[in-house]
């Protein structure tokens, strides 16, 4: 089972790979490392530079913008999809319910077209996966 911060560790090691798959776990966690990171950074702002327009505020989402694209497109290869369906979420109202709802599904069990299965990478299936 994947905690915190092994999700933390290899999201910023995997900083802008979008190759391979992620897991509900990876990514989730990443999420959450996302909102409470920018809770975190709205107090500091506020706190310590009332007057600045919230610089830091502004800086912690752009530091991790590729990280965060990169993992949505892992978890969507892990159910089969493209990364392109990220181009969904510019469709109002409708596409982020529809990302959510692949984020939150399970994978597919073994491996696919974009990787091994994060969950078990030593799955053997029948036929031999011919990775490219």
């Amino acid at each position: 089972m994947m905690t915190f911060s092994d999700a933390i560790r290899v999201c910023f090691a995997k900083y802008a790979a979008f190759a391979g798959r992620a897991a509900r776990a990876e990514f989730w966690w990443w999420v959450g490392f996302y909102l409470l990171g920018s809770a975190v950074v709205v107090i500091f702002d506020a706190a310590t530079f009332p007057l600045s327009g919230g610089l830091f505020s502004l800086l912690f989402p752009l530091a991790i913008f590729l990280p965060t694209l990169a993992v949505a497109a892992r978890r969507l290869h892990d159910i089969g999809k493209s990364g392109w369906w990220l181009l969904l979420w510019l469709v109002p109202l409708i596409g982020p319910l529809i990302l959510i709802y692949w984020w939150a599904s399970r994978g597919e069990a073994g491996p696919n077209d974009h990787g091994p299965d994060p969950l078990n990478p030593d799955f053997v299936p029948d036929a031999p996966f011919v990775e490219g």
